[in-house]
């Protein structure tokens, strides 16, 4: 079977072949609205373990349980929080992610061997419906290669995993584009270990002060220094210097890829990618555009840093981190010759 044969479009046959290649302990990524998630049903161990295997994750790195609609929370974790409640009633469906204390019945493998696990409700129709159907969770965390670009369509899952992957969903490119954000609660007070798509404005409204961003907390998925990775050297750059920084980079003669937040003019770069002043658009076409930029063999993809606000959090947190992969790459390749 080639790999293209195993994506399969989103009607209700395809539904019911997704829960039936779950139930049989295979894996299936299919789309959220963040990104495309490999998933296993959390509560077969052996399943767990596949998805480890074909990421190339580190075991003791939990996943994220991806649940359905009217999910009773205390089957998955106990001493709940009011706050959390308040949260989930606010946020779910939707990008958030609720690190709580586990229920005795979660999976050692799901967990990554903590005392917590991390749970949300996904709000896109293909996964609600799967998960609906399955009835149960599922461990899912981005369909790519551990520390690599995450998917935001089909596609990108199987240039990323090949023909490892047993079934994949098409549900269209995913609406955010960016992972959900993660929160931890320290006695009553929210944390945040990873900004996502709610931003930490959205948050405060809801529980009456800003959060701190504290990664140390609790061992999260995403939060490590380096991550979310493109191949193509990135560098980082303010909208006051893109321009210049971009087009010195073409006179040097390397191939430039540029992805700014306002339409820009770099006279011979290869790309030149804008969010028309879009923050949630700009969102949604990082992944995107870090992919198009390795496909086309772009020497650097020079990104603007946008404000620290809203969204803003979640794409630097982003960029930031695949900036540090970039940059060991780079001097990979350096001491290699």
């Amino acid at each position: 079977m080639r790999p293209d044969d195993r994506v399969i479009d989103d009607s209700h046959r395809s539904i019911d072949l997704a829960v039936t290649t779950l139930r049989a302990g295979s894996v299936v990524a299919l789309p959220t609205e963040t990104v495309y998630g490999l998933a296993a049903d959390a509560s077969n161990p052996a399943a767990v373990r596949r998805v480890f295997e074909l990421k190339g994750r580190p075991c003791d790195h939990p996943l994220i349980v991806h649940l359905g609609l009217g999910v009773n929370l205390s089957d998955w974790a106990r001493r709940i929080p009011e706050v959390a409640i308040r949260l989930a009633e606010t946020f779910w469906p939707g990008p958030l992610t609720m690190v709580l204390e586990r229920s005795p019945s979660v999976l050692d493998e799901v967990t990554g061997g903590l005392d917590t696990v991390a749970l949300r409700v996904p709000h896109h129709t293909v996964a609600l419906r799967i998960l609906k159907a399955l009835g149960g969770g599922l461990a899912a965390p981005s369909a790519n290669r551990f520390g690599r670009v995450s998917p935001t369509t089909a596609y990108d899952v199987v240039a990323s995993l090949g023909v490892g992957v047993d079934l994949v969903v098409d549900g269209g490119p995913c609406r955010v584009g960016i992972e959900s954000t993660i929160v931890a609660f320290d006695g009553q007070e929210v944390v945040i270990l990873r900004p996502g798509g709610v931003s930490p404005e959205a948050i405060a409204r809801v529980i009456g002060y800003r959060t701190r961003i504290v990664p140390e907390l609790v061992r999260a998925p995403g939060s490590m220094a380096s991550h979310y990775a493109p191949a193509v050297s990135l560098e980082l750059r303010g909208a006051s210097d893109i321009v210049d920084h971009a087009t010195r980079l073409v006179v040097d003669g390397r191939r430039v890829g540029v992805l700014s937040l306002a339409p820009v003019r770099v006279p011979g770069a290869t790309l030149v990618w804008d969010a028309e002043g879009d923050m949630a658009l700009f969102a949604h076409l990082l992944y995107a555009v870090m992919r198009q930029a390795d496909a086309e063999g772009l020497d650097v993809l020079a990104v603007e840093l946008p404000p620290d606000e809203g969204l803003g959090v979640a794409i630097r947190d982003r960029l930031c981190r695949a900036a540090v992969r970039s940059q060991q790459h780079d001097k990979e390749v350096v001491d290699d010759h």
